[in-house]
């Protein structure tokens, strides 16, 4: 064990980039926690299953076998590799060199297997490009992926080849600088050992090459850990959650609106209670509860969940009816909107409050906000969009990662319907004949069953 400035430097780095992720993580947290309560204790073990199968097994993501198996390539090289970076982690703090070496063969395997992968990654990774921005895969394409999300999605990609090459550049340096010094270096390096020629024998150029790899593989790994929150690609942290929060109702079940509820429970049972209204603290009634939603705030938090941890990946698009056959709506932009809508609002650059975020910024002063014209309905999602939507589900169950943007379409229109009286004429037709007839029909009650008669004197008739 030997400490160095080296390795003060790196902990000093180390240290750096997890205080910054985990200060992302809990301003997240936060943002996330701004919407409405929602229980979703319970069921722990059918919840534990849907994650393993879901978003550790990528149960939906097979539905489609070619970017399936990329996917699978660059998500398996991920969890196997960071094994060697807990390994690099060790060695900085420590001053160690290749701390897992005594597993002897399993540390060989481990690396040889790392090596392979890593080949793999950057094969994917240039596939993966190569749909995007060559082929251009319809679902890549659209509104919602113009500027930000389109360069976000390419940087990923970058970031892993750069990721990868460092790895290489290090594992190739060190093991040439083994064998130049006579020495054997621990493990197997099936692809490193196949570039070795292309590094010069001079042991200072070989120690920095080594240096240079190890550094950009490690800060890369931290920069690439405080680039996540920020980009869609946090959802490899968020899927878990996600899965594990997702709805365990049938799908198309609709929630009920609880104020409502006790009101037709009271109308049905002259007995029944009605629960008496919300209070504050102090003892005085509470705002009443708006239904559906105007907001982000208006939203559950299991809805702002699902936003942060959206792949952008267009399979909901994909398959919605309305957007195929040319309507305004995107599923995928309805989920995009939501987070864009929660950054704006709480976590917006125009509003020097560092400090505060979350349910904090949610009562702060937000001068610089014209809430009238930045809400989530109408500011970012537009009527139009909202009912162009059949409620088919193809969105929710496309979704590789179990979101669920039908619940927060229906929120909306709910709001639309419930405090504006904004439905469409169709609609307000059928609501004006429900509450005139007791059904969606202009008909009256008592002439329901005239077409029977009028069947019967024609049949009449006509066996005469």
């Amino acid at each position: 064990m030997h400490f160095s400035i080296q390795n003060i430097l790196f902990l000093l780095v180390a240290l750096a980039g997890f205080g910054l992720f985990a200060w992302q993580v809990r301003k997240i947290r936060a943002n996330i926690l701004v919407g409405r309560d929602r229980d979703m204790s319970g069921n722990v073990s059918e919840r534990l299953n849907k994650t393993l199968l879901v978003a550790l097994g990528q149960q939906k993501m097979f539905k489609r076998i070619t970017p399936a198996l990329l996917h699978l390539i660059v998500y398996v090289g991920f969890i196997v590799i960071n094994i060697e970076v807990l390994e690099i982690m060790i060695d900085g703090i420590f001053g160690t060199h290749r701390a897992l070496s005594f597993l002897g063969p399993l540390y060989s395997l481990l690396m040889g297997t790392n090596e392979i992968l890593g080949v793999l990654v950057i094969m994917a990774a240039v596939a993966l490009w190569w749909r995007r921005n060559v082929k251009k895969v319809r679902r890549f394409t659209g509104p919602e992926l113009r500027m930000w999300p389109k360069l976000d999605a390419d940087i990923i990609l970058y970031v892993e080849v750069i990721l990868m090459t460092a790895l290489f550049t290090m594992n190739t340096a060190d093991l040439k600088l083994h064998q130049v010094q006579g020495l054997e270096l621990p493990g197997a390096f099936p692809i490193s050992s196949l570039l070795t020629g292309l590094l010069p024998s001079n042991v200072a150029t070989l120690e920095i090459l080594e240096r240079v790899g190890w550094w950009a593989h490690i800060v890369g790994i931290l920069a690439f850990l405080n680039y996540l929150p920020s980009s869609k690609h946090f959802h490899i942290i968020m899927a878990f959650p996600n899965v594990y929060y997702s709805r365990l109702v049938p799908q198309g079940q609709f929630s009920n609106v609880d104020s409502i509820t006790h009101e037709v429970k009271a109308m049905m049972d002259p007995s029944y209670q009605v629960p008496p209204p919300a209070t504050n603290p102090d003892g005085s009634a509470a705002a009443p509860t708006p239904f559906g939603a105007k907001d982000v705030d208006d939203l559950a938090w299991t809805n702002l969940l699902n936003a942060y941890s959206c792949t952008e990946c267009g399979r909901c698009t994909s398959v919605c009816p309305a957007n195929i056959t040319g309507k305004l709506l995107s599923p995928r932009k309805i989920i995009m909107d939501t987070r864009d809508r929660v950054e704006e609002k709480y976590n917006s650059p125009l509003i020097f409050q560092p400090n505060l975020y979350g349910t904090e910024a949610k009562h702060a002063e937000q001068e610089v906000l014209d809430k009238e014209s930045h809400t989530l309905l109408r500011g970012y999602v537009t009527p139009e969009e909202l009912w162009a939507c059949t409620t088919c589900n193809a969105c929710v169950e496309a979704c590789p990662v179990n979101i669920n943007p039908l619940e927060s379409i229906v929120e909306m229109r709910r709001f639309l319907v419930l405090e504006e009286s904004a439905a469409p004429n169709s609609l307000n037709v059928m609501f004006s004949n429900i509450e005139n007839n007791g059904a969606p029909w202009a008909f009256s009650p008592s002439d329901r069953f005239n077409w029977a008669d009028e069947l019967f004197v024609a049949d009449k008739a006509v066996k005469a």
